[in-house]
């Protein structure tokens, strides 16, 4: 049978009684998934830790769960939940060998589950001062887009000749006990530095932000990184994810029983660059909020405006080791 691409964002589908990939009619409003997987909270203790969403209100991690049907559970995210599982337990080395798609479906599934959450949470509000539900066509734009490359998991939905992201892995010095995780949903954008790594993935600009910082890519890649320098290039990449100023458009083709999904050009119409213009004045705002653990203040990091501090480079733009980096406690 052919495959059915389902839109969520149609008809404002937000509801517990949907499989939030299929649409399909659930049995019960119990059929939910976790959306930080078992293992994950398990192994970090999270279960019970407190998340705060955009509205301010807190959940815990395992508060936050998603509609799924049992069967597509079953037959496609467990799979999927047990291979990204058994790899990041060996780490970095088995990371790197892993199809990218399945760390951009894992990844955009988490992200697409805090969304979901996100939603659920603001209609409820909403509805709550009497108003309709209201949301950004342009982030409504995003989010659709993500969930159509998500069906990916469950159909033969493919992509033509494009990755629909940007993916940077890191071997990186971490203490065993961190959990760090980030998320920036207007963006796209989703961080995890955990046991021996760091990977950071803008899941809606068709590659656009590494081909941004091939330069920086070109000197680090294949190093490997103390947390300080992992959080610097983070930093980077949420911070141009924000400067990105195009919303990708794709065409849907269905051939026999698949469906291919063909990016359009980026550049499109504009003659404006793809990116806005770079401040570093912003910049070191966001490096202040990444750089929390280590304390460094604003003033300290633009100390010089024109050359933002940085644990990654020295003066003369060379790389620095993790072993030479010494930091406050």
């Amino acid at each position: 049978m052919p495959a059915q691409i389902y839109h969520p964002f149609e008809k404002s589908n937000f509801s517990n009684s949907t499989c939030f990939l299929t649409g399909q009619k659930l049995q019960s409003e119990e059929e939910k998934i976790q959306i930080f997987p078992q293992w994950l909270m398990s192994m970090y203790g999270l279960e019970d830790k407190p998340f705060k969403l955009l509205d301010e209100s807190m959940a815990t991690y395992k508060d936050l769960k998603l509609p799924c049907s049992a069967q597509v559970n079953e037959a496609y995210l467990e799979p999927l939940e047990a291979e990204i599982a058994a790899t990041f337990e060996i780490g970095y080395n088995a990371i790197k060998e892993l199809d990218e798609q399945k760390l951009f479906q894992w990844a955009g599934k988490l992200l697409y589950g805090i969304i979901f959450n996100e939603i659920q949470s603001g209609i409820k509000l909403q509805h709550a001062q009497g108003e309709e539900f209201n949301i950004s066509q342009s982030i409504i734009h995003k989010f659709s887009q993500l969930h159509l490359m998500l069906q990916s998991i469950n159909q033969p939905v493919y992509f033509e000749d494009f990755k629909p992201f940007s993916l940077f892995l890191f071997k990186v010095e971490n203490n065993e006990e961190e959990f760090g995780y980030r998320d920036e949903i207007n963006t796209l954008t989703f961080a995890l530095r955990i046991k021996d790594f760091g990977l950071i993935i803008c899941l809606q600009d068709n590659g656009a932000n590494r081909m941004y910082h091939r330069e920086v890519l070109e000197k680090i890649e294949g190093k490997t990184l103390h947390p300080i320098q992992f959080e610097e290039f983070s930093g980077r990449i949420f911070y141009s994810a924000y400067l990105f100023n195009r919303l990708p458009e794709y065409n849907i083709l269905p051939v026999g029983d698949d469906i291919y999904i063909e990016a359009m050009p980026l550049r499109g119409m504009s003659t404006k660059p793809l990116f806005d213009t770079w401040n570093n004045k912003t910049y070191g705002q966001v490096l202040e909020s990444f750089w929390k653990n280590w304390g460094f203040l604003l003033l300290e990091i633009i100390k010089d405006p024109e050359h933002p501090m940085s644990f990654l480079f020295d003066a003369d733009g060379g790389f620095k080791n993790a072993d030479d980096i010494s930091l406050p406690h």
